[in-house]
């Protein structure tokens, strides 16, 4: 029998794990020498090639020295932390990638905990040991602190250490032959050797239960037009063949039998069809019409399901709305209730941390997420898709205890910032009811660690990137649910809401922007009550930017003066989102991102406001 090896990277935002992953799939010939190959090849989506970052959970495998290696990529960042608690039940060790001068940062946290209450042994990989200012040892110690802070068994704290850049391809086990590799040390690796061996000493075969019979927890969902729906997981006993009959038992407890038509295992990247597959195998099965994540497939009806892993709570609500503004259908594709609806059910079968729930009006949806990022990313995802929609402004989701107080989700909040900067993020931190409970001191630079309502963390991090001039780091945790800690101010400002259809004109933003900063240019179409700018003063102030200069047969006293206008204020998804106040949607088409009020009628606008006072 083949020897088996599953293994998950997990690391911060951009400490080098999906490249990392890229040197062990070329170093272990999986592309052929001639093969074209994309850098970062794992990250498959052109969201993540953009951002930079690893929003999806994917499998590759590799062979070396007669071992076959699975291995998964997994999100580093919390708001996709749903991706990473899942796959752990795959998995028998993980390789924590770290950055050899940043250290290990929240979303390191995050997951490492995860792979502790999983029994995970690690192995640590400090990458960009190339890197200017690396401080491998510093790094290393920093990373034995965080395995004690997490209560990580002995077992777990005897951990192998590789030193990598995996930009560079090559990883050493002697970091002194690793800074000079002719200074006479013990390891002259010039490869990813001493990784590969690693992974084969240190990470155990898969587990495989004393039961004769197939089971498999499935962890992950893929979609085949031919197909259809792919369950993906590890094998934990028997084996499968393409023809058996097998069982999923669902979790409303109604079992349902079908067919095995096709097993898939990987090979690289690649999905490779085999006929069969045996426990502690990671593998994609079809033949089940309707199957979710966490769900068990087996040989019989009589059987007892699988543990699923629990995930965090969803702690943030919006809602998704069919568009309904004065140029709704113009860019879109898919405008109506049933395609948003369709669309979002679809991604609720593969994301197991959204939920989606139908309102009292219809064509509106409520979204429960684990923060505004994930849907961000989804709503962008949509726009690229066709999709048009409307969104509104997050909001947290409250509970009550048995004594009917409210409580808040709370999250541990970590930043990293220029130590010029320390003073006005704290006072940020405070207006936003952040309770801070360390500052820790390195060099030019400073670390903060708080405790702040979700309800805090909605634009914090454009005030962060603003008060640090872009320097600032932000990550955060869910913590509790706890006691509401009270009101938080809005965004402080008011903003300059349309109240004319037209094309926008430079004579009437040349006055307007005397008001306040603009988000829309000349010459581009506006309807009454559009968003078209930020006021100064906190209250909103109806303008009109279409209005078109006079002209007479006399000659004015500032005839032939130039108009220079100050570039509008263009917002991505997620900053607008943070932005809109609670009146206000943010319109999402293929080709356009419009800010708006609810009511787009001034008169209707203020009628309502007088009542609602």
């Amino acid at each position: 029998m083949q020897q088996i090896r599953n293994i998950a990277i997990i690391a911060h935002v951009d400490h080098g794990k999906t490249t990392l992953v890229d040197q062990l799939l070329r170093q272990s010939g999986t592309f052929r020498e001639n093969q074209k190959v994309e850098e970062r090849v794992m990250d498959s989506m052109e969201l993540e090639r953009e951002k930079g970052i690893t929003i999806r959970a994917k499998n590759a495998a590799f062979q070396w020295n007669g071992y076959r290696i699975n291995i998964v990529d997994t999100p580093g960042h919390a708001d996709f932390g749903g991706e990473v608690e899942r796959i752990m039940k795959m998995v028998d060790g993980v390789l924590l990638v770290v950055d050899a001068h940043d250290g290990p940062q929240a979303q390191t946290r995050f997951v490492l905990r995860k792979a502790f209450e999983n029994h995970l042994k690690p192995i640590v990989v400090i990458n960009k040991i190339d890197r200017e200012h690396a401080r491998p040892h510093e790094v290393l110690d920093l990373v034995f602190d965080l395995f004690l802070e997490l209560k990580a068994t002995n077992e777990q704290l005897d951990f192998p250490v590789i030193y990598a850049s995996a930009k560079e391809g090559f990883a050493k086990r002697n970091l002194f032959a690793a800074a000079n590799p002719s200074g006479g040390g013990s390891d002259t690796s010039a490869d990813m050797t001493p990784l590969f061996e690693t992974i084969v000493e240190s990470v155990p075969p898969p587990k495989i239960s004393a039961e004769p019979f197939f089971q498999m927890l499935v962890s992950n969902l893929h979609y085949s037009d031919y197909l259809g729906r792919i369950a993906l997981g590890r094998i934990v006993s028997g084996r499968v063949s393409v023809g058996d009959s097998i069982v999923c038992l669902h979790r409303d407890g109604l079992p349902e039998r079908a067919t095995v038509t096709a097993i898939f295992t990987y090979s690289g990247l690649e999905q490779v069809q085999i006929k069969e597959a045996t426990a502690g195998d990671i593998i994609g099965l079809t033949g089940f019409e309707e199957i979710r994540i966490g769900e068990t497939l087996t040989d019989s009806e009589e059987r007892s399901p699988l543990a699923f892993v629990d995930i965090d709570p969803p702690t943030i609500r919006m809602r998704i709305l069919v568009n309904d503004s004065p140029f709704a259908g113009r860019e879109g594709k898919f405008v109506t209730a049933r395609h948003l609806r369709d669309r979002l059910v679809r991604e609720t079968r593969t994301n197991v941390s959204l939920q989606i729930n139908d309102t009292e009006s219809a064509g509106a949806f409520e979204i429960h997420a684990r923060g505004e990022m994930q849907i961000a990313i989804l709503i962008e995802q949509m726009r690229r898709e066709g999709y048009e929609m409307m969104v509104s402004r997050p909001e947290v989701i409250f509970h009550r205890d048995e004594s009917d107080n409210l409580l808040e989700p709370l999250e541990n909040l970590y930043v990293d910032l220029p130590e010029e900067n320390l003073g006005d993020v704290l006072q940020s931190l405070a207006n936003r009811k952040g309770d801070v409970g360390a500052v820790h001191h390195h060099g030019a630079r400073v670390s903060i660690e708080a405790i702040i309502p979700t309800r805090g963390l909605i634009g914090l991090e454009t005030d962060l990137i603003n008060l640090t001039r872009g320097e600032g780091i932000m990550s955060h945790l869910f913590r509790e649910y706890a006691p509401f800690k009270g009101e938080i101010a809005n965004r402080g400002r008011g903003v300059l809401v349309s109240m004319e259809s037209g094309t926008s004109t430079a004579y009437a933003l040349d006055s307007i922007q005397a008001r306040g900063r603009l988000f829309v240019g000349p010459q581009e179409s506006i309807y009454a009550g559009m968003v078209v700018g930020e006021n100064a003063r906190p209250d909103d102030l109806p303008v009109n930017p279409c209005k078109a200069k006079r002209l007479t047969n006399m000659r004015s006293q500032g005839e032939g003066k130039g108009i220079q206008l100050e570039t509008p204020l263009r917002m991505n998804v997620e900053r607008a989102l943070e932005y809109i106040d609670i009146d206000e949607y943010v319109e999402a088409t293929p080709k356009s991102l419009r800010l708006r009020k609810h009511i787009l009628d001034a008169t209707t606008r203020k009628r309502a406001a007088n009542r609602a006072a």
